[in-house]
């Protein structure tokens, strides 16, 4: 087992149907390689659980009661900055898409679209590892609003090449060993890539997947 492989994901589940919620518990648990430690009906206890449970990823959809989804990944963003948040929903509007990466989510999938388990979990365990991702099915949709100017002109070939392997879900450590490099120098041609592209100013997780939106709308 390579060291950065991870035993067990610890995440939760925020969905205000109770079937899906059962059959992701299901699902995940039965791999070995997850555990739910704590659900959710709606965002206000969301939020609650986030910081009592202390998951490493939540699974959020953004259909919610009480507190809708969008603005309690904004909470648990800000007042549990450890916790990640992954939106499953079944909405693959442009705007939503864009809100509840802007918030604070670390990546967004259709729910239609989770059908392979060890896939899913393997996307799981790389954004609990610093990656992210998008539906590629809304990524093809955001590539329709593309900018008639190209903002990664701006980008050096070598930020261009540490921005195409952040579009495919590596981490840090993961960049440096694919180009050859420290993950010191890592962490500097991205916070480069995040200024020339002039993300607003939220933490660095969360422009991270806006960059990542950026490339591949350029693709």
């Amino acid at each position: 087992m390579e060291a950065e492989d991870r035993v067990r994901v610890m995440v939760m589940v925020v969905d205000d149907h109770p079937v899906w919620r059962d059959g992701v518990r299901a699902d995940l648990e039965a791999s070995g390689r997850v555990e739910v430690v704590a659900e959710a009906a709606d965002g206000g206890d969301a939020i609650e659980l986030a910081r009592e449970a202390m998951p490493e990823l939540v699974l959020m959809d953004l259909n919610l009661p009480t507190v809708p989804g969008v603005e309690a990944i904004r909470r648990i963003v800000e007042e549990s900055p450890h916790v990640l948040v992954l939106v499953l929903s079944a909405s693959g509007e442009e705007a939503d898409v864009l809100e509840a990466v802007k918030v604070g989510a670390s990546g967004y999938l259709l729910k239609s679209r989770v059908t392979d388990v060890d896939e899913f979990i393997e996307t799981l365990e790389r954004i609990v590892k610093g990656g992210s991702v998008v539906d590629p099915v809304l990524v093809q949709e955001l590539v329709a609003a593309r900018r008639v100017e190209d903002p990664l002109e701006v980008l050096s070939p070598r930020e261009r090449e540490v921005l195409s392997l952040m579009a495919e879900g590596r981490s840090n450590a993961g960049i440096a060993r694919q180009i050859w490099v420290t993950e010191g120098t890592v962490a500097k041609h991205i916070q480069s890539i995040l200024m020339k592209l002039d993300l607003a100013e939220t933490s660095d997780d969360h422009r991270r997947v806006l960059a990542v939106l950026t490339y591949l709308e350029r693709r």
